[in-house]
């Protein structure tokens, strides 16, 4: 079992990669792992990542009975261990996807085109429109979706749309709608072009993220500018302005005892009266 030219295994198993493994293959991968002494100090986050793609019931019996009816029920049961001392009995089984809302963003790009239309044709009879926006998300993010809604004699005329879809290998859906019928199409994207989006999707955060930084940069700056102008504005007017000076501006005081004023005021008279 392998994945892009590497052998899985449940140290390398991700919420994602766990949709491409069966019941048998969980099993395999714990035993491996149990081999390689991985499983005792990491076997709570091997068995949350494992749940996120099967339903695990722990058994606590051996009898046949109850065994069969495991069984019966599609389940797979076996023995893991944790450690020496520790093991349990579990009944596995992979979660079925059956409704638009057992889509996920880690098990959508794990189905094909045709078991799409198929949990659709399931589900709704609205259009792609009633779909909510979060599931319309998921589908888009691992699906090339389109549609178009025609009266039913014109759905499927000779060199129209729906023929062109179908040669360029698309599913379809048609729902009806009166005299009309909505088609919708959908189509796998290739592996690459969703590790693209993903990446250009990160580059945009960055970028953004970027963009925010140098925002608050040139806020800070115009901060700095501005105290700095009030600060001159006030060193200004605490300044002294020599230019502005008058002589209105002056005024000279002594420091005179009232003695000396009666005699200087006595010296003036005699001089006028000479």
């Amino acid at each position: 079992m392998n994945r892009q030219g590497e052998a899985l295994s449940l140290k390398s198993l991700t919420k994602s990669t766990v949709w491409d493994i069966q019941e048998s293959d969980v099993f395999r991968l714990w035993a491996q792992a149990e081999r390689n002494g991985d499983v005792k100090e990491n076997w709570r986050h091997y068995m949350d990542v494992i749940k996120s793609a099967f339903i695990i019931e722990e058994v606590k019996t051996n009898k046949p009975e109850i065994l069969a009816k495991f069984e019966a029920r599609g389940c797979q049961v076996a023995e893991v261990h944790i450690d020496e001392s520790t093991s349990f009995k579990w009944a596995i089984k992979k979660k079925p996807i059956l409704r638009t809302t057992d889509l996920t963003w880690e098990n959508i790009g794990h189905i094909s085109a045709r078991k799409l239309i198929e949990v659709l044709e399931r589900n709704f009879g609205g259009g792609w429109d009633s779909l909510p926006q979060s599931v319309q998300d998921i589908i888009n993010s691992a699906f090339d979706i389109s549609t178009t809604t025609l009266p039913v004699d014109r759905l499927k005329k000779p060199g129209g749309l729906y023929h062109q879809k179908l040669e360029d290998g698309y599913e379809v859906l048609e729902v009806a709608k009166g005299t009309w019928v909505e088609a919708i199409f959908a189509k796998e994207k290739p592996k690459l072009e969703l590790s693209s989006t993903k990446l250009k999707l990160d580059e945009d955060f960055d970028d953004d993220r970027l963009s925010d930084e140098e925002d608050d940069d040139l806020d800070l700056n115009g901060d700095d500018e501005l105290t700095e102008k009030r600060k001159s504005d006030d060193d200004e007017d605490d300044g002294f302005d020599e230019d502005k000076l008058t002589e209105e501006s002056y005024r000279t005081t002594f420091d005179t005892s009232t003695d000396d004023l009666d005699l200087q005021a006595s010296e003036v008279n005699d001089e006028e009266d000479f």
